[in-house]
């Protein structure tokens, strides 16, 4: 069954005179990709929210606590998500969870697993991949011990030291998994610190082991020395890239090896083991750069661009700039990285990994007015468009190719649950936001209707979504309402035979004021009030909805 809106306006929100938008719909301009859904999970919720692009809520999901902190739709309408769980160890830092749940459509818990004690936890970000399986992001708690034996200097340790291992796990029954593949970064070191461990090595020589020395931004009493905080997997290659936030360094190893094979150097399609195949952002980590060739500060959200859409294949990252020289300030980089078809990265000996510039990059026009010091997300659209989110606010936009803004939503919910529109929250933070096309797998079969807005006591506004209309033409063809504008009745024409199943009448607010399961091809609005309303026509293999204006 597909899912298809059909309508013909380009406009700004047009509000009430004298009101002035705090939170929800902030901006919807000409060139917004209008033909799906924004999915995102507030950090200080228990709820997750998808809504359309004039604000308005489709579905939510509510949960047991706060997201811990990446949330997935899944293609058959669950999500995959993250739940923080309290722990003694790791709850001194935000981004722990501990908990992962898989909830149907309708709110049912059908997985939940847990990965939460004192000696590791789920943080940041989880995976769903394609055969079903999970890959997660997990802290492990280190001791100081166990790190001077592997060569870290005692000085810039203190309590404890938190590592980072990727698993993938295979949810067994509603709470069990298997966990059939894993990485830890403890096997992949190079020091020059202590001549007598076995890792011990010119740093420089060896731009695929991490340099268990290199601090970074870290204090010396710092337990959180890496802070892996995103992953992602490219089903082409596959390959599974990383981003070491601490390092202000994304990386790229192979997912082909077997457990024992990610442990070594050897082995797997690359022949590498779990060594990195490809690094970025900060070549200062191995010793074949200095500060003024740093790309990266503090990033977050590495993604491979998909094929088909506007630099597609290359990388793009969401570049938090904290710390920058020229200032404070984020931006969305895109990168092209030296690799060749078969998921081979070059290097050259003595110099850092390529690019040594970005293929391009989206900043403010007053740069300091777009910084988010941490989280936050950029997604590549079709249209060419990418998707935002300055996480510290809230606030997702989205630029098209020209870098002009043409959509706005600030998030409405905060840890007290929804606000009222006009005031500000103190609490909205996002850490990511996502948008699913209405042709996305996961909501076939489901009922998607636009309600209210999420926040509390929204203002009046016209907000007209927009299709490509070369794109729907086709699709409803075959299905005719008229006339328009609509004054007592209107008519329905079915031309390649089709039976009508049902008939929705939907006013602009998304609610449904007439459900009927009528196959009259001539519909009565005669008691309807003037204004715009959506007749949604469900036959055997579609379901349309139409505008239509009527007035008295």
């Amino acid at each position: 069954m597909k899912r298809i809106i059909h309508t013909l306006l380009l406009c700004i929100p047009t509000l009430v005179l004298g009101q002035t938008p705090t939170v929800g719909l902030i901006q919807h301009s000409a060139g917004s990709l209008d033909s799906g859904y924004v999915f995102f999970a507030p950090i200080r919720s228990d709820t997750t929210y998808l809504i359309d692009k004039c604000g308005k809520k489709v579905h939510q999901w509510k949960s047991g606590k706060t997201p811990g902190l990446s949330t997935y739709l899944l293609s058959d309408g669950s999500i995959l998500r993250t739940e923080v769980v309290v722990s003694t160890v790791f709850n001194s830092n935000g981004a722990a969870g501990g908990k992962i749940e898989r909830i149907d459509w309708n709110g049912n818990v059908l997985w939940s697993y847990i990965i939460s004690d004192a000696t590791e936890t789920q943080n940041h970000d989880v995976y769903p991949l394609p055969n079903g399986n999970i890959l997660v992001s997990v802290w492990v708690n280190t001791s100081t011990t166990t790190a001077i034996a592997a060569g870290r200097n005692p000085s810039i340790l203190g309590t404890n030291l938190w590592t980072a291992k990727i698993i993938e796990l295979q949810p067994v029954g509603t709470n069990s998994a298997n966990i059939v593949w894993q990485w830890d970064v403890m096997d992949h070191l190079v020091q020059d610190y202590d001549n007598t461990k076995s890792n011990y090595g010119i740093v420089a020589n060896h731009p695929e082991l991490l340099n268990l020395n290199f601090n970074a931004n870290n204090t010396a009493t710092s337990s959180d020395w890496l802070h892996q905080n995103a992953i992602t997997y490219n089903p082409t290659l596959d390959q599974v890239m990383f981003s070491f936030h601490n390092l202000s360094e994304i990386y790229i190893i192979d997912h082909s090896t077997t457990t024992v094979e990610a442990a070594s150097h050897s082995g797997g399609a690359h022949g590498k083991g779990g060594d990195f195949l490809y690094r970025w952002g900060n070549p200062q980590s191995y010793n074949r750069g200095t500060v003024s060739d740093q790309k990266l500060f503090l990033q977050h959200n590495p993604t491979w661009i998909p094929q088909g859409y506007k630099d597609g294949g290359k990388i793009m990252i969401f570049n938090n700039g904290n710390g920058r020289p020229t200032g404070n300030s984020s931006s969305i980089d895109i990168i092209t990285p030296p690799v060749d078809a078969s998921g081979n990265y070059s290097i050259t000996t003595g110099q850092a990994f390529n690019p040594t510039a970005l293929d391009w990059t989206y900043m403010a026009t007053v740069p300091s007015s777009f910084y988010t010091q941490s989280m936050g997300s950029a997604q590549r659209l079709s249209n060419g468009n990418t998707l935002i989110d300055a996480a510290t606010t809230g606030d997702f936009f989205e630029i098209d190719s020209m870098k002009n803004k043409v959509w706005e939503y600030i998030n409405p919910v905060s840890s007290t649950g929804p606000i009222s529109q006009g005031s500000t929250g103190t609490s909205t933070q996002v850490f990511r936001c996502v948008f699913y096309p209405y042709s996305y797998q996961g909501f076939t079969g489901k009922t998607l209707i636009s309600g209210n807005p999420i926040e509390l006591n929204p203002y009046n506004y016209t907000c007209n979504l927009t299709t490509d209309i070369n794109k729907v033409n086709k699709s409803i063809e075959n299905i005719l309402v008229f006339p328009n504008p609509v004054e007592n009745y209107c008519t329905i024409a079915i031309t390649n035979g089709e039976t009508i199943k049902s008939i929705q009448i939907i006013n602009s607010l998304g609610q449904i004021v007439c459900l009927s399961a009528s196959t009259n091809f001539q519909i009565d609005l005669s008691e309807y009030p003037s204004g715009v309303y959506f007749i949604k026509v469900t036959t055997n293999n579609q379901y349309v909805f139409i505008k239509k204006t009527i007035k008295k």
